[in-house]
C-alpha cells in the first residue's frame, strides 16, 4: 500500500507536464517512475513474518487508577524495521489512541508502552494491534491487523473499594467491642466470658449457682461476642441492580423511573395505591436510570460487602460470598483471613447486571445448600414490592428460621428531595405524587420483611456501606449471630 509521500511525488511529477513536448508520454514516464521507486520502496521494507509481538505489564487496576502495558516488538528479519504501530482497546478500558513511530534494528525489540485507565469495572480486553512496516523512502509500507498479529492481553478493573475509608473506625469499634463489652444474656452468638457478682438488672437465668454456693455472693455468667461466626454475603444481580443513584442530591434531577414523566407519574402513583407486596402494579421505585446519571446498585453493594468482609475477618469471623439471579454468577467460600478480600475482589470485579428477575427460590436453596449451620445472611437486594413480594416473601420463612438475616438496600437521595419540596408546576406535582407512593411501598416491604425476623438496612449512597457494617457489629455486640 502507499503512503500520501507517493501522492505527493506523484503530483510532483503532474507539475511537469507543460515541460515535456508529448504530455502523455511525460505522464507516462512520472507514473512509471513513481511505480517503480513506490514498488522498490515496499519491497525494502521488513517483512512482517519476520516480527514477533508480545506484552507483559499490569493484569489488574483499581478502577480509577491508572495501569502501564507493554507491547514489546521483535525484529528477526535482516532489515531495519520503520514501523507505525497503533493499539487499540474497548473504549472502556480508557487508553490513548495513539500511532508509535518505531525504528528496529535486526535483532533488537522496541516497546511501545500503552497507558490505561478503565472507566468501568470489569474485564478489558486488547481488541486489535495495527503494524505496518514502511520502506527508506515512506513511500509504501507492508501492513498486519487483526487476531493474528494481536497478542491477547486483558485488564480487570477492580471495584473502588471506596468503603475502605470507614474501616479504621468500624475497627476501632470492635476492639472496643471485644476488649470491654459483654453482653449480660447469652445469646447464639455468645460464648462464657468471666463470673462476675450479680448487681440489680442482670438476668437471673445467668447466675452460676454452683459457683454462688462455693461463695457467700451470688455470681452470674457474662458473655462475649464469639468469634469465627459465619458471614454470608449474598449479591442480587438482577435487573434492579442495574438501576443508578446518586451519591448527593441534585435537587433537578428526578429518579431513574420518573425521568420523562409528566401525566405519566400520577398514573403511576394512581396505579400504586392499593397495591399489595404481590400486585406487580405499583410504581418500582428502581427502574434502571437514565445512563450517565449516579453508580448502579451493584456497585454500591460490591463496595459494602467488601467493607462487611474486611470487618468481619477482623473479628474472627467466616466470611463467604454468593452473586446470584437466575444463575449463580460468582462464589468464594472458605477463604483465610490475607486471602480473603484479594479472593472477593477477583470474583466480583467481572459481575455485571443481568436484565431478568431474580430467582429467590434458587438463592434461598443455595444458601440453605451452601451453609448447614447458623449463619449471618447480608442480602444486597432493592426495596422493590413485585421482585420482593412476588419472589422473597414465600421463601423467607425458610430462610428465617435456620439464619439470622439482613436485607441490605441502598436508596436514591433525589426521592426524598422530591417529597421535601412543595410542588411549583404539575410536572413537580406528578413526581412529588408518585414519589410519595414509592416511599410507602417502600414502608409496606419493610414491615412485611420485620415480621419475618429481617433486620433492614435502607440507607443512601454515601452512608450505604457503613450502614451495613454498623448493623453487623451491632448485632455482633447484641450476641445475635
Amino acid at each position: 500500500m502507499i503512503t500520501w509521500r507517493a501522492a505527493l511525488l506523484l503530483a510532483a511529477g503532474a507539475l511537469t507536464m507543460p515541460l515535456w513536448p508529448w504530455p502523455w508520454t511525460g505522464l507516462a514516464v512520472v507514473l512509471g517512475t513513481v511505480a517503480l521507486l513506490t514498488a522498490l520502496d515496499a519491497r525494502a521494507a521488513a517483512a512482517l513474518r519476520h516480527v514477533t509481538l508480545t506484552r507483559d505489564g499490569q493484569r489488574a487496576v483499581r478502577l480509577g487508577d491508572s495501569a502501564v502495558v507493554r507491547l514489546h516488538v521483535h525484529n528477526r528479519g535482516v532489515r531495519t524495521l520503520r514501523a507505525e504501530i497503533r493499539d487499540d482497546w474497548v473504549p472502556s478500558a480508557g487508553a490513548h489512541r495513539a500511532v508509535h513511530r518505531l525504528e528496529i534494528e535486526p535483532g533488537d525489540t522496541g516497546i511501545v508502552e500503552t497507558r490505561l485507565r478503565p472507566t468501568r469495572r470489569g474485564d478489558r480486553p486488547a481488541v486489535r494491534v495495527t503494524l505496518r512496516s514502511h520502506g527508506p523512502f515512506r513511500l509504501a509500507f507492508r501492513q498486519l491487523a487483526g487476531r493474528p498479529v494481536t497478542p491477547e492481553w486483558t485488564l480487570r478493573a477492580l471495584p473502588r473499594f471506596e468503603s475502605r475509608r470507614f474501616l479504621a473506625e468500624k475497627v476501632s469499634r470492635l476492639r472496643i467491642l471485644d476488649g470491654s463489652t459483654v453482653t449480660r444474656g447469652r445469646g447464639q452468638g455468645t460464648e462464657f466470658d468471666a463470673l462476675r457478682e450479680y448487681v440489680i438488672g442482670d438476668d437471673v437465668r445467668s447466675i452460676d449457682w454452683r459457683a454462688s454456693a462455693r461463695r457467700s455472693d451470688v455470681l452470674v455468667r457474662t458473655w462475649r461476642p464469639e468469634r469465627d461466626r459465619r458471614v454470608l454475603c449474598v449479591i442480587d444481580t438482577g435487573r434492579t441492580s442495574a438501576a443508578r443513584v446518586d451519591r448527593t442530591t441534585d435537587p433537578g434531577r428526578r429518579p431513574g423511573w420518573l425521568h420523562g414523566a409528566g401525566p405519566l407519574g400520577a398514573g403511576l402513583a394512581g396505579a400504586g395505591a392499593g397495591a399489595g407486596l404481590s400486585g406487580g402494579g405499583g410504581v418500582s421505585t428502581d427502574a434502571v436510570g437514565v445512563p450517565g446519571h449516579g453508580e448502579p446498585r451493584l456497585d454500591a453493594a460490591i463496595d459494602a460487602a467488601l467493607l462487611l468482609a474486611a470487618l468481619a475477618a477482623r473479628a474472627g469471623d467466616r466470611v463467604d460470598l454468593l452473586a446470584v439471579d437466575t444463575a449463580v454468577r460468582a462464589a468464594v467460600s472458605g477463604a483465610g483471613r490475607e486471602a480473603l478480600l484479594p479472593r472477593l475482589v477477583d470474583a466480583l470485579a467481572p459481575l455485571q447486571p443481568a436484565l431478568v428477575e431474580t430467582d429467590f427460590e434458587l438463592v434461598v436453596g443455595e444458601i440453605l445448600r451452601r451453609e448447614r449451620k447458623r449463619a449471618l445472611v447480608v442480602l444486597f437486594t432493592t426495596l422493590e414490592p413485585g421482585p420482593l413480594g412476588e419472589g422473597l416473601l414465600p421463601v423467607l420463612p425458610r430462610l428465617a428460621a435456620r439464619h439470622r438475616v439482613v436485607l441490605a438496600s441502598v436508596h436514591d437521595p433525589a426521592l426524598a428531595a422530591l417529597t421535601a419540596r412543595p410542588p411549583d408546576t404539575p410536572d413537580q406535582a406528578y413526581a412529588a405524587a408518585a414519589a410519595h407512593q414509592a416511599y410507602a411501598e417502600r414502608h409496606r416491604v419493610r414491615a412485611a420483611l420485620t415480621r419475618h425476623g429481617v433486620d433492614v438496612v435502607d440507607a443512601p449512597l454515601d452512608l450505604f456501606a457503613s450502614r451495613v457494617s454498623d448493623a453487623y457489629l451491632t448485632l455482633k455486640a447484641a450476641g445475635r449471630l
